[in-house]
């Protein structure tokens, strides 16, 4: 049987999985590629994580009983998370071995450092992920290996023997969207090497929850749940949905949800716990139709009394039914929700809490001290030490899941998203500060779901969409907000059937890149605006297949579920061509493409004739060249088809192409963009990862580089960065797509790429942190590759000329003073724009001193990197920044006022590290000599020069600071005090005042004066000194001549 996802292969040998785990990222051999880079030439550039941090959905957490302030998380699309300091701050730990979807996590009680993690999560909305089986770490989470179930998908929890951690215990729900014998209960009894399912009911219905008893491990209770997702459907229930019991280790199985007092009639998904107080009492929190709710048992399951029916603690059960005893006390017992629930009478009345953030998912409390807590839900994970009074944070993990991603023409531009389980947001790609934080984004228009649109002449108006046909006008700067629905009623509740315009969950929002006034929306039809949403004129017929039989409730026997998530038979992708004006290619979520080319007066339908039934039309690009040319990415996972789908057309859709050579089996592709400066670049976002293509698609490569394994949703392009949008880990944004754009064939010579065009403006980037996302490094960004280097006999520089060719600053491998490291293959090096500055001596204590260079003046610039006595050469540009309120003549003036004042603060400085040397040589002479007699008028001489020079010194620079806030106490002098002007430049684009420049030249003036009596000094008093030292034979000074 083959293996569809990132691993290698299994044999199924009776009922035991055998893995063979040869390496974890071992991949399906693809066609050759016609055309191919080799990956080192590129390998400068990475992807930068720009945040927010803002937790995503968790389902997955767990504690180390023991240890206070360590904790783990699974995020559902971005991988597995470890705190040491009480949820603070988190690290990701699964990154290079595994990433995705998580939906357990276990730790080993006889040892914490083995950790059992399973992928897939169990909340199974519309826009769930898969995982890639189970992974195991045994040195806590540092390293990791494949640990097996490769066909699983779905692992909601996974236990392990308290007193051997070689067996091991796997609830695996498997394939959401089809029939498949891949779920049950596995389990493994030499930890994670091969795996028995021991528990199976159906091809329909697999393993929702597992618990061990805490006091005896022999006894295990585990629920199944029959559970199936469509396109166009969920349905929670039916047969196969029971609760189980075993007593021989997992060997055999009782059904005990046929037992006295448990509902009868259909059951649906189902939560069980286990007191660890009373090992006789279990919970359950049951999907039932009439007798829904909690239920407990006294003796071990056998008899079972209904508690507690609120709907509060069952609504929507398909997300939740999760249910915790205490662990200290026999009454008490959680159930997750919307809010999370607790009871201290047995399960008989509840009250309701909410951590941060609700909708609630997973708990684990630990044993020795039930104030200590770990909660997974839609925001993350947060921490409590008081039993839910309070908690830890969830803005400090990038987890978040976005459906889409767009850009405004600001400066610097902000990229907008949609955030599932939380609002929209927009954020700047850079800052003005060290990295990208919360000041540095904020909600915008639309709600979790939506495509957000922004008008294309006021960055401060932005159309947003939500469920249910939800639109959104905000005005940013009035702070106004306007609901603009095409039809404004509410169907929530009811199937798509009882909408007159059937809008997805996810529907597109589009201005007109030809004609600013236009403003498209669309549901099974396209609508047009040209008045801010005021009217919607409709210009096409249903674009859909519109079949009946899929539009109707969602739910199951059970519970009706109808957010909107469901609805089907829409429009799900659009795009206009940007060159010509009413060229516009429309996709559906049930598989059609049309095309208009008058502006909707006409649709053409060219849905390619030999695509898979009802393929999930997920994105459309047109091409910035042709005409003729649209690229389409489609999905078919949620009928059970992971496979990669992307076409192309070159002739308005007549024919179309299906382009994924290259692509790994079951990556299967949410996006497709086409490169807007080269015409033969492709970038496609998978399930797994990210592909580029050199040459329209008709061969794929991997283009991973440091982003981690995770959902890509959407991809779009701004001044060339590539922009991405994931399902579990924020925003990544690879900022210079220009490297890609210069790429040549070799790989045994020395190449300087053309830097990107920089801006002159504050900020500093390239930290990186636990709570904020990563800031572009401000300067001018400059790549190169080398085949070969060594750092012993190989010389490299970088210089940076101006326009003219003189230069302005050199580095080198080489170098003390201004050094850069190098390496064999691709590097990049940050010019911070700046000239040479004044230097700063040691154990100098200076009050708010800037002596760093003169920030370079917008205009053209050389680069020059020397190999040894190989040279190549790139120009470059450096622009000011849009939004400054300075001139090219301020920036002019402020770059000479700082030149000037560092110059002569250079010359000070030097003089006062020469005076040093003197005065250590004069103090030397003075205690050497003190007993020779002949010497005796010269050491009086030498301490006139030693005070002469003393003074000079004290005038420059006040010697008296010796600690950071001595100079409130002795003040500052001369060199500082121009410092203090310098500083005044350090942001910003302003010239000096009038007054700045009349104390820099008083100042400038009277470190003239100085230098003047220190040159005296130097030129006369010393060489006169030396030559009476000479007459003596005590040649001293000689040194400083």
């Amino acid at each position: 049987m083959r293996i569809t996802k990132i691993f290698n292969f299994y044999t199924l040998i009776g009922l035991t999985v055998l893995m063979c785990n040869t390496g974890l990222y071992s991949q399906k051999k693809s066609k050759k590629n016609s055309v191919s880079f080799d990956k080192v030439l590129h390998e400068s550039v990475e992807y930068r994580e720009i945040g927010p941090f803002r937790g995503g959905r968790s389902a997955a957490v767990a504690g180390v009983p023991g240890n206070p302030n360590l904790f783990y998380f699974g995020a559902t699309g971005g991988g597995v998370w470890k705190t040491e300091n009480g949820g603070e701050t988190y690290e990701n730990i699964s990154d290079g071995f595994f990433g995705g979807s998580i939906g357990a996590i276990a730790i080993a009680k006889d040892d914490p450092n083995v950790i059992y993690v399973g992928g897939g999560e169990v909340t199974i909305r519309g826009n769930v992920s898969s995982g890639y089986g189970v992974f195991k770490s045994v040195d806590a989470g540092k390293t990791w290996s494949f640990s097996g179930l490769p066909n699983s998908r779905h692992i909601p929890r996974i236990v392990i023997d308290p007193s051997n951690n070689d067996i091991v215990y796997a609830a695996v729900m498997g394939n959401l969207y089809k029939p498949t014998e891949d779920r049950g209960v596995y389990k493994s009894i030499d930890g994670g090497a091969t795996w028995k399912k021991v528990l199976y009911t159906n091809n329909l219905s697999g393993a929702f929850e597992i618990v061990l008893d805490p006091n005896n491990s022999r006894v295990l209770y585990a629920s199944t749940w029959r559970v199936q997702r469509t396109p166009s459907s969920l349905s929670s229930g039916g047969d196969g949905s029971d609760l189980w019991k075993s007593i021989d280790n997992g060997e055999n199985w009782t059904k005990i949800s046929t037992n006295s007092g448990f509902p009868s009639g259909i059951l649906g998904v189902i939560g069980v716990t286990v007191s660890p107080v009373n090992s006789e009492r279990v919970w359950a929190i049951v999907e039932n139709q009439e007798k829904g709710g909690v239920y407990r048992s006294d003796d071990g399951g056998k008899n079972w009394m209904y508690t507690n029916s609120s709907r509060s603690l069952r609504q929507r059960a398909w997300y939740y039914s999760k249910i915790y005893a205490d662990t200290q006390d026999i009454d008490g017992v959680y159930v997750m929700n919307v809010a999370y629930h607790y009871s201290d009478d047995g399960g008989k009345t509840f009250k309701s809490s909410y951590a941060p953030h609700g909708d609630h998912h997973d708990l684990w409390i630990a044993p020795e001290d039930n104030n200590r807590l770990i909660i997974g839900d839609d925001g993350g994970a947060q921490v409590s030490y008081d039993k839910g009074k309070t908690w830890s944070t969830y803005y400090n993990q990038p987890t978040a899941q976005y459906y889409r991603v767009t850009t405004d023409n600001s400066f610097p531009y902000r990229i907008y998203v949609a955030q599932q389980d939380n609002s929209t947001q927009r954020v700047r790609h850079r800052s003005l500060g060290y990295n990208i934080g919360d000041d540095d984004w904020e909600s915008t228009a639309g709600g979790e779901s939506g495509h957000i649109a922004i008008d294309p002449n006021n960055n401060e108006i932005v159309y947003g969409g939500s469920y249910l046909g939800f639109l959104e006008r905000r005005n940013h700067e009035k702070q106004t907000s306007r609901t603009i629905n095409v039809w404004p009623i509410t169907t929530l509740g009811e199937g798509a059937e009882a909408m007159k315009y059937r809008f997805n969950w996810n529907f597109p929002i589009a201005f007109s890149k030809h004609d600013s006034s236009k403003l498209y929306t669309f549901s099974n039809q396209v609508h047009l605006s040209t008045d801010e949403g005021q009217s919607w004129e409709t210009i096409s017929p249903d674009l859909t297949r519109n079949d009946k039989s899929k539009l109707v409730s969602s739910g199951g026997p059970i519970t009706q579920d109808n957010t909107g998530v469901e609805y089907y038979a829409t429009i799900f992708a659009v795009d206009e061509s940007p060159i010509q004006e009413g060229l516009m290619w429309v996709g559906s979520d049930d598989g059609m493409i049309h095309l208009t080319k008058d502006s909707g007066e006409t649709w053409e339908n060219v849905t390619p004739k030999k695509i898979p039934e009802w393929l999930m039309i997920n994105s459309i690009d047109a091409s910035s060249f042709d005409t003729g040319t649209a690229y389409v990415a489609g999905t078919r996972y949620k009928l059970g088809d992971f496979t990669p789908y992307l076409y192309v057309t070159e002739d308005y859709g007549k024919n179309w192409k299906l382009i994924t050579s290259g692509i790994d089996d079951e990556h299967f592709t949410r996006v497709l963009r086409a490169d807007k400066s080269n015409k033969n670049i492709l970038y496609a976002g998978t399930e797994t990862g990210m592909y580029i293509s050199y040459d329209k698609g008709t061969s794929w490569n991997k283009f991973q580089k440091n982003l981690p394994i995770v959902p890509i949703t959407d991809l779009t392009i701004k001044d060339n960065s590539l922009i991405v949008a994931t399902q579990g880990r924020s925003i990544w944004i690879l900022d210079d797509l220009t490297v890609i754009h210069q790429l040549s064939s070799s790989v045994d010579e020395e190449k300087l790429y053309k830097p990107k065009d920089s801006y002159r403006m504050r900020g500093s980037g390239g930290r990186k942190s636990l709570t904020a996302g990563t800031n572009l490094p401000n300067g001018v960004i400059i790549h190169y590759f080398l085949p070969s280097f060594d750092n012993e006999s190989d010389e490299v520089k970088l210089s940076i000329h101006s326009e003219d060719g003189s230069l302005i600053k050199e580095f080198s491998n080489k170098s003390k003073e201004n050094s850069m490291k190098v390496e064999k293959g691709g590097n990049s090096f940050v010019w911070n724009m700046k000239y040479p500055g004044a230097k700063r001596l040691d154990k100098m204590v200076l009050w708010g001193a800037d002596f760093s260079g003169a920030k370079a003046v917008p205009g053209d610039y050389i680069v020059k990197l020397k190999v040894n006595e190989k040279e190549l050469t790139q120009d470059f540009t450096i622009h000011k920044d849009p939004t400054s309120e300075g001139s090219i003549e301020d920036i002019k003036a402020q770059f000479e006022f700082v030149n000037e004042i560092n110059g002569v603060v250079a010359d000070a400085h030097n003089a006062i590290e020469n005076i040093r040397k003197i005065k250590n040589d004069l103090n030397k002479f003075q205690s050497d000599y003190a007993d020779n007699e002949s010497a005796k008028k010269l050491i009086n001489e030498s301490k006139l020069i030693f005070e002469s020079i003393d003074i000079i010194e004290n005038e420059l620079y006040q010697t008296k600071n010796q600690s950071n806030q001595d100079p409130l106490n002795y003040g500052v002098k001369l060199t500082n005090n121009l410092g203090n002007l310098n500083s005044a430049f350090r942001g910003g684009d302003f010239g000096p005042t009038d007054q700045d420049i009349k104390v820099k030249n008083e100042l400038i003036k009277k470190v003239k004066i100085q230098l003047e009596k220190y040159n005296s000094i130097i030129s006369e008093d010393i060489p006169e000194f030396n030559s009476k030292f000479k007459n003596l034979e005590l040649d001293y000074l000689n040194v400083f001549m």
